[in-house]
């Protein structure tokens, strides 16, 4: 192993045994003329029709360089913006493969571009023509109130009565409108849209709020079942603007869904729905499981892609053993955005994999994702009838996924977040975590590697310019800011703030086993906390050290680290402002690493590095 999370990222070179980073940086003026001409850049697809808010993936291929790597733009811009589209960086551990959000309105005009620019030659580029439409184009739109009847045809004045009904009579392109009111059932949609006609959508009649309530309804005695529920091959689907309630069992075996997608399929769309009170009350692992939302890719090849879970609110579910937002299996494409997720006793959004979902276990992994802008709090196994007090629940979890970015999320007053892999032999890979705020977690604040010897583990992951303060909360269980468990392998930690505060007694470092040699390289980190740096406590390849100097000279790790106090703007406001002032020594103190790892932007939407291309250590720009 080369302890390097930048192999294959041509826009870095890999750390030197100093760990310090070198950035490649080529300008086009400093190449020769005939140099230039030989890079050609090329993108596909090259063409693409997409609804509102859906999810596609876009790759490029660069010859004639050996610096292969590009920055992505729409309609000019890097990175994007709301009114065009936001694509993402190249998702690490791919070739030149990024994922593109189309906006919530179709803009004027229409059609954008997706452009690859070649970073070693930027007057070289490529793009693609992405038309923008509405979801439901070809088709009728249907009407369903309280007061409807099942008789009528479903028009403004003859509404029908129930969404199930609606649901099985929608064609391709057509729109199923719920007038506000309480609807007792369970939804199942048993056919797809197409890209001819369009999508199926089901959603509350605009301006009101339809509420389907599971009180009283049957959950199955054997496996999931979903107040909406979507199985089999299944494409071209929008749910959007439900209240999901109150679906609960107290039988074994029986797993109540809010949203239940289990098969495989296309264009998915998950709309500004609010899901809360699903629960399983029973108090074992074995028997004890629900879900707010579960995409479970269960067919090989085939997988669920290019799926948008975007504003969305889950909250005060008893999952048991499960979890809030759970994607597991042959899962690829996605973006989970702008939801809020929040008081719950299990873990908050889970991108999962090796679980034996798919019937392949080549395809068992949920992949290619993007997870940004989300807000996940007040989620802790301690109050959860399975776990018995214990500190467990993640706010984010990464449980064998790969090819994920994680990026611009405030995660607070949950137990941890995880970059790990619960199954032996496997590991999560190849995750980019970058530019969240983590504070107030009651064990850790951020966890890689494995928890026990017999699991899996945590390969070629970054954790680039996070701000972790205050976590370890929880009495003499809770641990501290950063921890490193089993079976971590190339991993790289740069630019973060860990600050454990008034936490004196708590670990900035937590490297607990020695199962790997060099679980992950570290450096241009800023730790603090108020007992200063010799009285500070960490642990490296399971040896307990106190004092900054001392970890430094043991480990090897943070040559160009400060202890230092960071400056936070305002500690005292609700949420604290982790902001930074302009005399901290975080400021430009960190390591620009290059677009694709650092980010396009800062946790605040503003540039992630400045005009005179410094970077900040932390989450913030200034």
């Amino acid at each position: 192993m080369t302890n390097s999370s930048f192999v294959n990222r041509p826009e870095t070179l890999k750390p030197t045994s100093a760990t310090v980073l070198a950035v490649l940086v080529v300008f086009p003026t400093m190449l020769p003329r005939q140099a230039r001409a030989q890079v050609n850049v090329s993108i596909s697809p090259k063409t693409v029709a997409l609804a509102t808010l859906a999810t596609r993936a876009f790759s490029a291929t660069v010859t004639g360089t050996t610096n292969t790597a590009v920055t992505w733009q729409v309609s000019g811009v890097t990175g994007g913006n709301s009114a065009t589209g936001l694509i993402s960086t190249t998702i690490l551990g791919t070739a030149n493969e990024a994922i593109y959000l189309a906006p919530a309105l179709v803009p004027s005009p229409a059609t954008v571009s997706v452009t690859a620019v070649s970073q070693a030659d930027p007057t070289k580029s490529a793009s693609a023509t992405v038309t923008v439409q509405i979801p439901s184009r070809s088709g009728l739109t249907y009407y369903v109130a309280v007061s409807g009847s099942d008789s009528n045809p479903g028009t403004p004045s003859a509404p029908w009565r129930h969404i199930n009904y609606a649901a099985s009579k929608a064609n391709p392109g057509d729109t199923v409108q719920v007038m506000g009111g309480t609807y007792n059932e369970i939804i199942n949609i048993p056919r797809s849209g197409n890209a001819t006609s369009g999508y199926i959508t089901l959603m509350s009649y605009p301006g009101q709020t339809a509420i389907v309530d599971g009180t009283g309804l049957n959950v199955g005695s054997s496996g999931q079942t979903g107040l909406f529920s979507i199985a089999g091959t299944r494409s071209y689907i929008i749910i959007q603007g439900f209240e999901i309630r109150n679906f609960q069992s107290s039988t074994r075996g029986a797993v109540p869904v809010g949203i239940d997608f289990e098969g495989a399929g296309s264009n998915i769309e998950f709309l500004q729905n609010h899901i809360h009170n699903i629960a399983q009350t029973l108090t074992s692992c074995s028997s004890a499981n629900a879900l707010g939302v579960a995409v479970y890719g269960t067919q090989a090849p085939a997988a669920i892609n290019n799926l948008t879970f975007w504003e969305n609110e889950v909250d005060h579910n008893t999952t048991g053993c499960s979890e809030n937002v759970s994607f597991d299996g042959n899962v690829q494409y996605f973006v989970e955005a702008n939801n809020k997720i929040h008081d719950g006793d299990n873990i908050g959004l889970d991108n999962i994999g090796f679980e034996g979902v798919s019937p392949n276990s080549g395809y068992d992994q949920a992949r290619d994702g993007w997870v940004f802008q989300n807000t996940v709090y007040n989620i802790s196994s301690t109050t959860n009838p399975v776990y018995h007090n214990q500190v467990g629940a993640d706010g984010y979890y990464c449980d064998g996924c790969t090819r994920v970015i994680v990026e611009r999320n405030m995660i607070h007053n949950a137990d941890l977040s995880e970059i790990a892999s619960e199954h032996s032999g496997h590991v999560s890979s190849y995750v980019m975590f970058r530019n969240n705020l983590i504070y107030n977690s009651l064990y850790v604040g951020l966890s890689m590697g494995g928890y026990s010897k017999s699991v899996g583990g945590t390969d070629h992951c970054i954790v680039v310019n996070n701000t972790l303060w205050h976590n370890g909360t929880y009495g003499a269980s809770g641990l501290g800011e950063f921890q490193i468990q089993y079976y971590a392998t190339n991993n790289s930690v740069y630019n973060n703030i860990f600050d454990v505060y008034t936490l004196t007694s708590k670990y900035l470092v937590y490297d607990y086993t020695s199962s790997e040699p060099g679980p992950a390289l570290l450096d241009y980190n800023d730790y603090y906390n108020n007992a200063g740096a010799a009285a500070s406590l960490w642990n490296w390849q399971a040896k307990a050290i106190t004092g900054y100097a001392k970890y430094r000279s043991s480990s090897g790790q943070d040559a160009h680290s400060p202890f230092s106090d960071p400056q936070f703007v305002n500690l005292s406001s609700a949420p604290p402002d982790l902001d930074v002032a302009s005399t901290s020594p975080a400021v430009n103190a960190g390591t620009n690493l290059g677009v694709n790892t650092v980010g396009v932007l800062d946790y605040a939407g503003n540039p992630r590095v400045n005009g005179s291309g410094h970077i900040n250590i932390g989450a913030y720009e200034q």
